[in-house]
């Protein structure tokens, strides 16, 4: 009887710290929710802040990240601030968390891509843009493809920027400025002695260039010296 006694105390005690341990699981789903909220709720503030102030942007960036790791569009944003300020390897470690977090994040890949270039690591940047491109659902495609046919030509891989930059120039609608593509390209058929190609595409430039001309000016220049 003592036994039965014991085994039933023993099942009431278990059947309470089952119930203690589901509620604090509960409890701590309920907890997880709210900091993810929260944390989602940092991020949408410091983009309504990053146009007119930089620094409450990146503030709110990273109590964002702190209150939730796993939040790749805040390691994404907190990265685009730390490369503005040219802040290139904190810029690298939040591109490099957000693509921990998604691995098919196209656009932490590319824009990790375009932090890699800047510090001259350019065979990393142009593998950088190939996984960008890996993503079949990556909606702005032409943009890892101009930055990659940049890097392929400063690498002296010419035909492979040409095909990037042309895929570039064909996109519809574009992401990157078109009179940037057509300019980009056109120097790289100059580069390879496709001098018809050349002209065509950087008379182009000059209806396509909305940025005061400066584009324009490039593409002006580089046609006095086709032959």
């Amino acid at each position: 009887m003592i036994r039965c006694d014991r085994w039933f105390h023993r099942w009431r005690l278990y059947g309470l710290l089952v119930c203690v341990g589901f509620l604090s699981m509960l409890g701590g789903c309920a907890a997880d929710k709210d900091l993810i909220q929260k944390s989602q709720g940092h991020y949408q503030e410091g983009v309504a802040s990053l146009p007119g102030d930089r620094q409450k942007a990146f503030v709110s960036f990273q109590k964002s990240v702190q209150l939730n790791p796993a939040n790749k569009e805040a390691r994404y944003a907190l990265g685009h601030v730390y490369a503005l300020q040219g802040k290139l390897s904190y810029a690298e470690e939040q591109f490099l968390a957000a693509i921990k977090i998604d691995e098919s994040y196209s656009e932490a890949h590319t824009y990790l891509g375009q932090v890699l270039a800047n510090q001259d690591r350019w065979d990393e940047a142009i593998q950088s843009y190939r996984q960008a491109l890996a993503n079949p659902l990556y909606p702005t495609p032409d943009l890892a493809r101009f930055h990659l046919g940049r890097a392929l030509a400063h690498q002296g891989d010419l035909q492979g920027s040409m095909e990037a930059l042309e895929d570039a120039v064909s996109a519809s609608p574009p992401s990157v400025p078109p009179a940037m593509t057509h300019l980009e390209l056109g120097r790289v058929y100059y580069k390879m002695g496709y001098t018809t190609r050349a002209r065509d595409i950087l008379k182009k430039v000059a209806t396509l260039d909305k940025s005061g001309g400066e584009l324009a000016a490039a593409a002006e220049d580089l046609l006095t010296r086709v032959k």
